[in-house]
């Protein structure tokens, strides 16, 4: 099983990162930082409708800075989602913004509500970190989802990723009598394939969500990420396969029964060949970002190490030895999908 032992260490945006990120489009000022967020008066736990604690925080600021912030909240919000135009905001007001302290990064989330329909949504505010940058970026070239972000200095935003956080879902709906466990189990397939290849670590089930979307005549999955901070750290590669963390067993246990072997390589093919063709459609990018990456401190001598042992011993090729650093590492994963 696969088991993390050490908290990852943070690392800053640097200079050849954040070039990345202006020539892209990804850096973009904002008018209220992660560290004035910070300023807050108060805080109470939050708990959900069952009255679970959720550990998160619900955060107050006091009056004369609750309206500006909440004016600065909605501004970001706008940049996120509509390219900047405040008109498109005017029936939207922050309802909440809850503060996470347990995570890496600390986020806070901010939930913004219509006040016609009563329809919300969420984005976060984050400590940026380098390997989370890496991490979102990678996944909107690399997989079939498209992320929403942005970065200014030391802030990072992120849209709401929408799903069944798959802790929840594998203990309510993985016993449901209309559940599909062919389908979702080539989805976690080829789930697991696309971390493994693109090197996204720390993928059990409280940080993924599953997304459910029915059709005529059947239901369709997809597993989405929606942690990136592993993203080319750990040094041992079943940290870099979902199918090695035991809080995803009630998924494993249902591949292990509704598909043969040769199926899951099949599905494995499938998702190396949707990789190739991904890279190949986004070369310029892809190449910045990896030399972005390959001048990037972004994990331990020890780490990149042994990493590079047991991927060249995986995919018996030696020129994983001569890597220097993760990004290196990167760059040869990926190759193993368009030479093969």
């Amino acid at each position: 099983m696969a088991v993390i032992s050490k908290k990852k260490i943070i690392y800053p945006i640097s200079e050849n990162l954040r070039a990345y990120l202006i020539k892209y489009g990804r850096e973009v000022d904002i008018p209220i930082h992660y560290k004035e967020l910070l300023r807050y008066s108060n805080s109470i736990a939050l708990y959900d409708f069952k009255g679970n604690d959720t550990l998160w925080e619900t955060v107050f600021y006091d009056e004369s800075d609750r309206n500006e912030i909440h004016y600065k909240v909605k501004k970001i919000y706008a940049l996120l989602k509509a390219d900047g135009d405040m008109s498109v905001m005017q029936h939207l007001y922050v309802d909440r913004i809850d503060l996470c302290t347990y995570g890496n990064t600390q986020p806070f989330r901010v939930r913004i509500v219509n006040r016609i329909n009563d329809n919300f949504d969420y984005f976060y505010i984050k400590n940026a970190d380098a390997s989370r940058v890496y991490g979102l970026e990678l996944e909107h070239l690399l997989s079939p989802n498209r992320i929403g972000y942005l970065v200014y200095r030391d802030s990072l935003i992120e849209e709401h990723i929408a799903g069944i956080p798959g802790e929840q879902f594998m203990k309510q709906q993985i016993h449901d009598p209309l559940l599909n466990p062919i389908r979702l189990s080539k989805e976690f397939v080829k789930f697991n394939e696309r971390c493994f290849v693109r090197l996204l670590g720390d993928m059990h089930s409280s940080n993924f969500v599953v997304d459910v979307t029915p059709d005529f005549e059947e239901t369709h999955y997809r597993i989405r990420s929606i942690d990136f901070d592993q993203q080319s750290y750990e040094g041992k590669k079943s940290i870099y396969l979902p199918q090695y963390f035991k809080q995803n067993n009630a998924l494993i246990q249902l591949g292990i029964r509704h598909i043969t072997p040769e199926s899951m390589a099949q599905y494995q093919k499938e998702e190396r060949a949707l990789i190739a063709t991904r890279l190949k459609s986004s070369p310029k990018e892809i190449t910045d970002i990896l030399n972005s990456m390959e001048k990037d401190l972004l994990s331990t001598e020890e780490n990149t190490y042994l990493l590079k042992q047991e991927l060249g011993r995986h995919y018996k090729n030696p020129e994983f030895l001569r890597c220097t650093n993760m990004g290196e590492i990167l760059r040869i994963s990926l190759n193993q999908v368009l030479h093969r």
